[in-house]
């Protein structure tokens, strides 16, 4: 059955998530439904690079769908979208996936960029795509003790209680923070990250933007290992999953 990959970008707020669930729509359910005119009226079956939280957007996605009937990437492209609507979730563009490549385990890194708006007045225009905090945040402040992560290290401290990895252990490569007029912008990249390990970061990092916390406190508690200590996990709205990356080139169409 051919392979494509697929690039995908979503508005995470009316899902329950990437993964498909009894409990709500998700992504996942979307595009699989989405390719069962093209797949004799079965599902098709997909599998993304990351997988989302509800409430987590998408920028980049990869996604593979495996589908019986041979198309260009251009067609099948249209045809996702033509039958995934209304839904907020889009393909982008599509490729002819290489044989034996896979969204999940070929991929070698993966990115997020996470949005903060620092002022006063509640958003408006930005609803639903960033974390409101009215209290002023020191973003070179935050940028400093967010350096102290880098490297591998064990991320107890910053994984959700249900995190389902075997262990703990992560190499972070990226963890930028920057201030844009009334926006705070937190990046980071690594190969994998841990269930709600962004999110638990970003939230520990606003902790010491606030000034209540010291510079250091971020690698105390990465050093302690000790989740119920860290700061509180940053809303889902703001979190945008950007980009996933691959040794081999994909020929996008």
């Amino acid at each position: 059955m051919p392979r494509y990959a697929l690039l995908v970008e979503y508005d995470g707020a009316p899902f329950v998530g990437w993964q498909r669930q009894a409990s709500g729509l998700s992504v996942q359910q979307v595009l699989e439904d989405a390719g069962a005119s093209l797949n004799g009226g079965v599902p098709a079956p997909t599998m993304a690079s990351g997988r989302t939280d509800a409430g987590v957007h998408a920028e980049g996605q990869v996604v593979q769908i495996d589908i019986a009937l041979g198309l260009s990437p251009e067609r099948l492209r249209d045809a996702l979208n033509f039958h995934g609507r209304p839904h907020p979730v889009s393909v982008v563009k599509a490729a002819h996936a290489p044989a034996g490549w896979s969204a999940r385990f070929s991929c070698t890194g993966r990115g997020y960029r996470y949005r903060i708006l620092n002022r006063r007045a509640r958003p408006a225009l930005q609803a639903g795509r960033v974390w409101h905090v009215q209290g002023p945040l020191d973003a070179e402040v935050m940028h400093r003790a967010a350096q102290h992560l880098l490297g591998r290290h064990d991320f107890s401290a910053f994984r959700a209680a249900a995190c389902q990895a075997k262990d703990a252990l992560r190499t972070l490569d990226r963890l930028d923070v920057e201030r844009q007029d009334d926006e705070i912008l937190v990046r980071t990249e690594a190969r994998s990250f841990l269930h709600h390990q962004v999110r638990n970061m970003v939230g520990t990092l606003v902790q010491v933007g606030l000034g209540r916390r010291p510079v250091e406190w971020p690698r105390q508690l990465l050093d302690g290992r000790d989740r119920t200590l860290a700061g509180q996990n940053a809303p889902a709205e703001g979190l945008t999953f950007l980009f996933a990356r691959y040794p081999e080139g994909l020929d996008w169409r």
